[in-house]
């Protein structure tokens, strides 16, 4: 079996014309309802117009290996799969496997709406990696060596300065997509995710990647039920590569996988061979066999945020980029071997000289609302011209729980035509207080603009009895109703505020009585104020029981909230009627 697992699909399947055809062949073939892939029809249209930094890979290639166009499922009585083409493609290994599907058992508890299905991170996952290059993986989901793609340097592929100084793919001049669902650093930095629950977020984790995955195709509420063209499930894919051969090679695998699959062992799945770019080098830092295809030397990776004094961070390191350091020596062509020759015409990036404020709103809100102002940022030239297509990052710095949609605690956006970044908006937690938002260039050490953000606990500005009933209880006895309220703020009903109930002494005297009514503690013992109450989602809130002690009278209770709300309720302590 060792031999069947290690033999290639299919060479030379590179176009959107045999992907689209691959799929058209297995609608005819195999079950009825198969996916129709939509094509492109525009003429000349590029596989990748978007910016390659708006995508989850930044464009890299990708493996281009279709499906047989027989069915997927294993023969009876061989559970890890048969001696066919199918058995052997269908097969995916198994802490591969347990990783999609607890990936989108997850989100389908945080977002239900998304209907993320576990054979789309399946199909993305090949195309990107080949399942972890066959499951090779340790018992974590760890691979055991990294996954990095092509240096996006330019050189046939797109042009991405260093966003994380090496960090995660170990190169500081150019980013590299890492992973077995190939990320570019800058876009892990915003979805990293912890799917295995070990308190890390490892792009070259299996789980932690497929959970990220799950959450970068659900973002902007997506439904992946939506399959109509140009619908959700298409745009999704699309944010992952903006490419229609991309597309159509992941809804390949997709209907391949939904028509049954099967557990094989990890590290003997089927080896990508084919890549979208023509080539097939190693995928990972390794040395090819014979030396060929390794990656050139890079600094060994450090921590993010663990820079020594006089490196720089990422997101607002120096410039990189070769070209920038201001060599004159001679120049070599890309790929020469040598230095690359400067740019001709400075990127965008370089082009930056500061980020301006360009109307950035108030950043106020309550606890558990959405801040109605957002961060605006402006790129300018050193001649005070906006410059396009520059990478802004955006940050929540402080101890605070408020995240920007999607659960992020940073987001890189990229500028507009002119030379504007708008901050994704930020909803509020439950903690009270200041925190910090910082934009910053990604690829410049340029000064970035810190904003301070407040988030007030929430509030109530009345509070009124939802009965209006008379409290009386005899002396030594329990009274028979509980004490209700409701309370508002600005006319709507205030969920979640923060309350507290007292047995005042009399209207002039606030402090809590020593005598006369009191409410039970946990252990059964009087108590006379209570501080840990909330308002319910309605903003009602309704008191503990009260007692009454043996002596007679008639006392306060006063019920005040966060945001200035009091209400006063009258208690009456006297023996009953003869």
């Amino acid at each position: 079996m060792a031999a069947v697992f290690g033999r290639r699909l299919r060479r030379g399947a590179v176009t959107t014309a045999v992907a689209a055809a691959a799929v058209a062949a297995l609608a005819a073939s195999q079950a009825p309802g198969a996916t129709n892939v939509p094509r492109d029809e525009r003429a000349g249209a590029s596989d990748a117009t978007p910016p390659p930094e708006d995508s989850a890979t930044g464009n890299s290639p990708y493996y281009t290996d279709l499906p047989p166009l027989n069915t997927p499922v294993p023969p009876t009585g061989a559970p890890t799969g048969g001696d066919s083409d199918a058995a052997v493609a269908g097969g995916i290994p198994a802490t591969v496997l347990d990783a999609y599907k607890k990936a989108e058992s997850s989100l389908a508890a945080s977002k239900p709406g998304c209907n993320l299905p576990w054979e789309l991170l399946a199909a993305i996952g090949k195309v990107e990696s080949g399942q972890a290059r066959g499951g090779r993986v340790d018992a974590n989901g760890t691979t055991l060596k990294p996954i990095l793609g092509p240096v996006l340097n330019g050189n046939g592929f797109a042009k991405i300065t260093d966003t994380d100084n090496g960090a995660y793919d170990g190169d500081r001049t150019h980013d590299r997509a890492v992973g077995p669902m190939q990320f570019i650093p800058s876009t892990w930095d915003t979805w990293a995710q912890d799917g295995n629950g070990d308190g890390k977020k490892n792009p070259n984790n299996i789980y932690d990647a497929a959970l990220a995955a799950g959450h970068y195709l659900c973002a902007s509420d997506r439904d992946l039920s939506d399959e109509s063209g140009g619908g959700d499930l298409h745009q999704a894919i699309l944010s992952y590569n903006h490419s229609t051969a991309y597309l159509n090679t992941v809804l390949t695998w997709l209907e391949y996988y939904r028509k049954g699959t099967h557990e094989i062992p990890d590290g003997t799945g089927v080896l990508p061979d084919d890549r979208s770019d023509g080539g097939r080098p190693s995928i990972t830092p390794s040395p090819a066999p014979g030396g060929s295809g390794s990656p050139s030397t890079s600094p060994k990776p450090s921590k993010p945020g663990t820079d020594k004094p006089g490196t720089d961070k990422p997101g607002s390191g120096k410039p990189t980029e070769p070209g920038s350091g201001g060599s004159t020596g001679p120049t070599t062509p890309p790929g020469g071997g040598g230095s690359e020759s400067p740019d001709p015409t400075p990127s965008p990036t370089d082009r930056v000289s500061r980020l301006e404020d360009a109307g950035t709103g108030k950043l106020s809100a309550t606890a558990g609302d959405a801040f109605a102002g957002r961060v605006v940022v402006r790129t300018e030239s050193a001649s005070g011209s906006t410059v396009a297509k520059v990478q802004v990052k955006f940050a929540i710095v402080g101890d605070t729980d408020a995240r920007f949609d999607g659960g992020a605690t940073s987001a890189t956006v990229t500028t507009s035509a002119t030379g504007k970044a708008t901050a994704p908006v930020i909803k509020a937690g439950e903690e009270s207080g200041e925190f910090t938002v910082r934009a910053t260039v990604v690829g410049r050490s340029l000064p970035g603009l810190d904003y301070t953000a407040t988030v007030t606990a929430r509030q109530a500005d009345a509070l009124v009895r939802t009965g209006d009933k008379a409290l009386t209880c005899a002396p030594g006895a329990e009274f028979a109703d509980q004490v209700e309220v409701k309370a508002t703020y600005k006319g709507a009903a205030a969920d979640g505020v923060a309350a507290t109930a007292t047995m005042i002494k009399s209207m002039d005297d606030p402090t809590a009585n020593d005598k006369g009514p009191y409410f039970k503690d946990a252990d059964g013992k009087p108590v006379r104020t209570l501080k840990t109450l909330k308002t319910d989602a309605d903003g009602v809130l309704k008191l503990p029981k009260m007692y009454a002690d043996d002596t007679a009278g008639t006392y306060l209770l006063r019920i005040t909230t966060a945001g200035g709300a009091t209400l006063t309720v009258e208690l009456k302590v006297a023996a009953p009627a003869a």
